[in-house]
């Protein structure tokens, strides 16, 4: 007995048309599976790309150089201030500045007045910091009150300061049209500015800080010269000037500063998309191997059903090998309509989502052409066994029928 490819494609077509309720299910298994593979895909590639976007326009530009101390103190500074001229020409530098600090633990006592209530404690201890006239620029904050000090305040050795948010709520300053002072250690500076937010997550400190200029600062607690540089670049441009800022602020001795540059952001958005792309395919992964064991479970039922069928077309000349391909192309059928329905689900998904995120949908053509493949094999393979099973019954114990 022969089958050519009509009679084998209307018996496959029967026997998954003869019962369509179980048919619809057993494709929904394969569905869920291709359907979310091709979300998780989809989602993780888009949310892998936003993020590796918002850390691209934000902290990929952020370069801070922490300073060592001279060796002796009498020794020249490691950094000198008009170094930061030579730092800020190179190219992708959008803005630089330095700071001297008071050293952790002996922060100057400072007081919004000159009056001593014994039942109130007007000092407070906060960090002096000695700055130059780029800080809001580099750590990327404004002033909410005033101005920051320019210059011409350096140049003058002025006694003026900046207050952070956290220093000014602390001193009770609230506003500078009447020119407020702010005692360091008993040193009078006049208010002229308070800053606003800082963006820039490794400069938190400045927000309890009394920021004066660094000439001043140098003048009233001898803070000496910069202890930290920090930077902000164009984006792409930070792995350069981390790489030229050493020998731009201490040619003569490169290695007395370091250097703290972002990760490179291809790699960034390589690694989130690997990794996002990682832990939801293994959902995708399991919810296909679901879809699989009921096509292998319903095609198995199915056999048993068709025991009689089965023993009748054997008697009748059919081979095992037809028998085999029969289930084999019917298992299979049911994958490829699993994976088309699921990979079209999963990318209306993927746009759904991204629409509702106001993202940029990321979606691999490759992917979604694949998809139904990927549904005709999982089928195929689901069928396998099944298909032996039928291929191997005897026409005479088939036509006996289950038992």
């Amino acid at each position: 007995m022969t089958m050519d490819l009509r009679d084998l494609a209307g018996e496959v077509l029967a026997g998954i048309g003869t019962r369509p309720a179980r048919t619809a299910l057993t494709i929904l298994g394969t569905v869920l599976g291709i359907g979310t593979l091709v979300t998780t895909l989809g989602v993780s590639a888009t949310a892998g790309d936003q993020i590796a976007g918002r850390f691209d326009s934000v902290t990929a530009t952020e370069i801070t150089v922490d300073v060592n101390p001279p060796a002796r103190p009498d020794s020249p500074p490691t950094v000198r201030w008009a170094a930061l001229d030579d730092l800020a020409r190179l190219n992708g530098v959008e803005a630089v500045a330095a700071y001297s600090q008071s050293p952790a633990g002996q922060e100057p006592a400072v007081r919004a007045n000159t009056l001593r209530d014994p039942e109130r404690v007007l000092d407070r201890t906060l960090p002096l910091l000695g700055a130059s006239t780029a800080l809001p620029a580099a750590a990327r904050t404004e002033i909410s009150l005033g101005r920051f000090f320019d210059d011409g305040h350096i140049r003058r050795r002025d006694r003026v300061a900046v207050l952070g948010e956290q220093a000014a709520r602390l001193l009770g300053v609230t506003r500078i049209d009447n020119q407020p002072a702010v005692f360091v250690a008993g040193v009078p500076f006049t208010v002229v500015g308070v800053l606003g937010p800082v963006r820039r997550a490794d400069q938190q400190g400045l927000t309890g800080a009394v920021i004066v200029p660094w000439t001043a600062a140098d003048d009233t607690l001898h803070l000496g010269p910069a202890s930290s540089v920090i930077v902000t670049t164009s984006l792409g441009a930070a792995p350069l000037v981390a790489g030229q800022a050493p020998i731009a602020l201490s040619p003569d001795d490169p290695a007395a500063v370091r250097v703290q540059a972002p990760p490179d952001p291809a790699e960034l958005r390589t690694g989130v998309a690997e990794d996002v792309s990682g832990l939801l395919l293994v959902l995708g992964v399991v919810s296909l191997v679901v879809g699989a064991l009921g096509i292998a479970n319903v095609t198995l039922v199915t056999v048993m059903e068709r025991t009689a069928e089965i023993g009748l077309r054997r008697a009748l000349g059919a081979r095992r090998r037809h028998i085999a391909i029969q289930f084999l192309l019917e298992s299979t059928v049911v994958g490829l309509l699993g994976g088309i329905i699921g990979a079209s689900a999963g990318i209306v998904a993927v746009v759904v989502i991204s629409v509702a995120r106001q993202w940029t949908p990321v979606l691999d053509a490759g992917l979604a052409a694949a998809a139904p493949v990927a549904g005709a094999a999982v089928g195929l393979l689901a069928g396998l066994y099944p298909a032996l099973r039928a291929a191997g019954m005897q026409p005479v114990d088939a036509l006996r029928g289950p038992g």
